[in-house]
């Protein structure tokens, strides 16, 4: 079975990319596939509106993300914003550098990452899938990999390692991403048999 990524982020292509290897066949968008304008309130309505776009234009089985942080001490924000936290154009540093600005003298600094996915199977029903990750927002960058908020997330179950300090393999038995993938691959492979 092949299904379309709902996005053109290399990044999240490649991680779930993967995640999904040999359970099922992996398609990402055309690259002249319009950008997907992420109208939603909720992560879930965001990723909801790209894969309805992807299914409504290939007519293909579509699978779409859409991944917050959310900071305790800031009222859960950058939420759905945390892709443009510092702007339409911000770099992930320029997010990372804002955040850690805005954290400078709280002492809270507790944290989650909220992936939500959205899977329409060929028969146009919608699908759900959550999951989250809590830790601390760091005081500095840490680390050299990943992507995003990696270098000053640090999860609860890490032994106080920021995502970007960790492995590929390290991070992906443990994020929010791959917690909404893992729900994603148990429904997909029992619906199957």
């Amino acid at each position: 079975m092949q299904i379309i990524l709902a996005t053109h982020n290399k990044h999240k292509q490649e991680e779930l990319s993967r995640m999904l290897s040999g359970i099922v066949t992996v398609a990402s968008l055309p690259d002249d596939f319009p950008e997907i304008e992420e109208t939603g309130v909720t992560l879930a309505e965001n990723a909801i509106i790209k894969a309805r776009a992807v299914y409504s234009q290939l007519r293909l089985p579509s699978l779409a993300d859409d991944t917050g942080l959310e900071v305790e001490s800031l009222g859960g924000a950058p939420g759905v914003y945390t892709a443009r936290y510092a702007g339409e154009h911000a770099t992930y540093g320029d997010n990372c550098k804002k955040l850690l600005y805005e954290l400078n003298n709280s002492t809270n600094r507790k944290a989650l990452f909220k992936t939500v996915l959205c899977y329409i199977d060929s028969n146009e029903e919608e699908y759900l899938f959550e999951g989250i990750v809590t830790g601390l927002i760091s005081t500095s960058e840490k680390g050299n990999g990943g992507f995003g908020y990696d270098p000053v997330f640090i999860p609860d179950v890490s032994d106080g390692l920021t995502f970007a300090e960790m492995t590929i393999e390290q991070k992906n038995l443990i994020s929010h991403r791959a917690r909404a993938i893992n729900s994603f691959v148990e429904w997909i492979t029992s619906a199957s048999h």
